[in-house]
């Protein structure tokens, strides 16, 4: 456990509240804050030499007055600099004390992005060093992190420098045959190197350690949970019933070919006498909540309850309106409760003595199913949906709860089934892969920013004929250094360019969860129709009458992240369109992008993404949507998590409980992130 944030130099309650806005609770979490990306500082280039779009440094002398302008509330001021090979404006935003700085005559160097304006290069807002200054820094990797507003990238590298300065080191916990077997670097190392490289070799040695024991830690949590549901008897066996295969009859649409083997697989796991734990891997949209309904309608017409378990509370009353709608039509006697953080302490109290005195078969809710206060009569099947926003803690504090149910893990990320077996490895595995025949194909398209003005009047056209739109935008707020698009300036710019009548909100995920749960809620009943927001609708609401997706700064996005997004359109009777709008003009991100333009197959698009990227392809396209692992990425770094799946077999083969004296140190580490990380699920 790290210490408070206050007890480092310069910390007092502002910077304490900035931190903890970005996640940071305690020094330990500020040490494993780790950077986003790096800034290497190159050697200056000539004036003639430069390049639109990119950070770039030039030795040059300043040629001309200081000219202060105000534009909008901000004070804009410009100079021109020189070199022999020509001249260059520069400007920068609010920083009235350059002014008696920038002496004409006077030599610097100056580092900023260069944009064009007018059909003109222009640096933006650069750093100015002396020659000296930056001779001292040339070639060296500065760490960049994600930042909140008001967080400056110094501050928190001033921060992480006292912490690795002053912290007694780190205990080694993996054992030395481990770390030579499969060349690992020292803990401490990896953590000093991590945030200050030397150079990319360093940072790539730093970097392999920390994906390794991210991997390594989670899988033996995995074979640990598995070692406990292997041979565990299943003591709620169900038997078929003929209602589940009158629903599947009287369906108004058939199920495919993989939806029905893979309703049988679970049907006979719910029969057999091991206990079920098994994975539904399924596109985004491929048809798995029918396959869940099926299952808790068969535990409920065998006496067993169920419980659903999704990740947000408006996906939840979603699936509890469709499940009643489902059991009503069918005249089926399956009582079913929501269970969110939103019910008052007096709705909580009298739905949880329901479940207890088993008046409830099905109940479905949020992670809120899973608090000590609940307690089940005859827990048969646990369902959730999209494990990575649970994982093996949440399933084990379920587990916990009377004997251990079924359990079926509902995923739509499109993981390869080699690293799948890794990931999920208490689990068994059944893939749907087709889908629905009544969908219509997604059309999509991969625009620059000038297609900005017809993306919105063609958004404008699809309201008017009653239809909605989603717009994505990577950050929350503007960031410092980051050129990137923002949900709140956005909807703003968004609400000047589209009709007055057109009601557009917006959404990210810092806002409080009643706010949150009321945006979803309206823009699912068709009250708001454009939704600007993060990736947080990416497994959030399902909205069939959304036709839009519009994602801006695509190339800041994994594929099968984007993949995801895209999922979110396409789900009603009409047809859908996606519009992907690259903010940077590189052609290895155009090259990126087209495959999504070319495939709806999420599969597909997670293979070639793999293929696609370089070894030193470290950060910025995380996949987001797979797994929540800090640093690594389990398509990225598919090689470090079969390696740590070998390291943990070997461990575990050795030694079952981890009791062996080189395994103590592994084993409290091991004990202590579980510990952790239940704690912040409530539990």
């Amino acid at each position: 456990m790290g210490k408070s944030l206050r007890t480092l130099k310069g910390v007092g309650e502002k910077t304490e509240k900035l931190l903890m806005k970005a996640g940071i609770t305690d020094t330990e979490e500020l040490l494993h804050y780790y950077p986003r990306n790096y800034d290497i500082y190159e050697k200056p280039e000539n004036i003639a030499d430069l390049k639109e779009g990119t950070v770039q440094a030039v030795s040059a002398a300043v040629c001309s007055g200081v000219y202060v302008n105000t534009v909008r509330r901000l004070q804009v001021i410009s100079i021109s600099v020189s070199d022999s090979t020509g001249r260059l404006p520069v400007v920068w935003f609010n920083a009235p004390y350059l002014k008696s700085t920038l002496r004409r005559g006077s030599v610097f160097v100056f580092r900023g992005r260069l944009v064009k304006k007018q059909g003109k290069l222009q640096m933006e807002h650069p750093e100015i060093f002396t020659s000296a200054a930056y001779g001292e820094i040339l070639h060296s990797m500065q760490p960049v992190y994600r930042l909140t507003a008001g967080l400056s990238n110094k501050t928190v590298i001033k921060l992480t420098r006292q912490i690795l300065e002053d912290s007694s080191l780190q205990t080694e916990y993996l054992p030395e045959e481990i770390r030579e077997k499969y060349s690992l670097a020292d803990i401490n190392y990896a953590l000093n190197t991590i945030h200050f490289p030397e150079n990319m070799e360093a940072l790539l040695k730093a970097r392999r350690r920390l994906v390794f024991d991210e991997f390594l830690l989670f899988i033996l949590s995995v074979q640990l949970l598995k070692e406990k549901t292997e041979e565990a008897e299943n003591h709620f066996p169900m038997k078929k019933t003929w209602t589940t295969e009158q629903i599947i009859e009287e369906l108004p649409y058939r199920l495919t070919g993989a939806q029905t083997n893979t309703w049988h697989e679970i049907e006979r796991d719910l029969a057999g006498k091991a206990l079920m734990s098994r994975l539904v891997q399924g596109d985004v949209g491929s048809g798995k909540t029918i396959i869940a309904f099926l299952a808790m309608i068969l535990a409920g017409e065998n006496g067993f309850q169920s419980a659903l378990m999704v990740p947000t509370e408006v996906l939840a009353r979603q699936h509890y309106e469709n499940f009643k709608k489902l059991t009503e039509e069918h005249q089926l006697s399956i009582k079913a409760v929501l269970l969110t953080g939103s019910n008052t302490a007096k709705e909580k109290r009298e739905i949880y003595d329901e479940i207890l005195r088993g008046e409830v078969s099905a109940v479905i809710g949020t992670h809120a199913l899973i608090q000590e206060a609940v307690e089940y009569k005859s827990l048969g099947l646990v369902i959730t949906d999209e494990q990575h926003r649970f994982g093996v803690k949440q399933r084990e504090a379920l587990a916990a709860k009377g004997d251990p149910p079924n359990v079926l893990v509902m995923s739509a990320t499109p993981i390869p089934r080699t690293l799948a077996i890794i990931l999920y490895g208490d689990l068994d595995i059944s893939v749907i892969d087709e889908l629905p025949a009544q969908r219509l194909p997604i059309k999509n398209c991969v625009v620059d920013i000038s297609y900005r003005p017809k993306a919105y009047s063609f958004i404008e056209r699809q309201v008017k004929e009653g239809r909605q739109a989603y717009v994505i935008c990577p950050m929350v707020e503007e960031s410092e250094g980051l050129d990137a698009e923002n949900v709140i300036d956005y909807t703003k710019k968004l609400r000047s360019a589209l009709s007055g009548e057109i009601r557009i909100e917006y959404l990210h995920g810092k806002m409080k969860a009643k706010e949150k749960n009321r945006i979803m809620e309206e823009f699912a009943r068709g009250e708001i129709q454009v939704l600007v927001s993060t990736t947080v609708v990416e497994v959030g609401v399902n909205v069939p009458n959304a036709t839009v997706m519009m994602v801006e700064n695509a190339e800041r996005f994994g594929l099968a992240q984007l993949h995801q997004l895209r999922g979110r359109v396409g789900r009603g009777e009409h047809q859908s369109y996606c519009i992907f709008i690259q903010g940077n003009k590189e052609e290895a991100t155009s090259k990126r992008l087209e495959i999504l333009n070319k495939s709806n197959d999420g599969f597909y698009i997670a293979g070639e993404d793999l293929k696609l990227r370089g070894p030193g392809d470290l950060f910025g396209i995380r996949q987001s949507g797979s797994m929540e692992f800090r640093i690594g990425d389990i398509y990225n770094d598919a090689g470090i998590l079969k390696e740590a799946s070998e390291a943990a077999g070997e461990i575990l083969a050795l030694d079952p409980d981890l009791s062996l004296t080189q395994h103590r140190n592994l084993k409290k580490f091991l004990e202590a992130s579980r510990k952790e990380e239940l704690e912040n699920i409530g539990i």
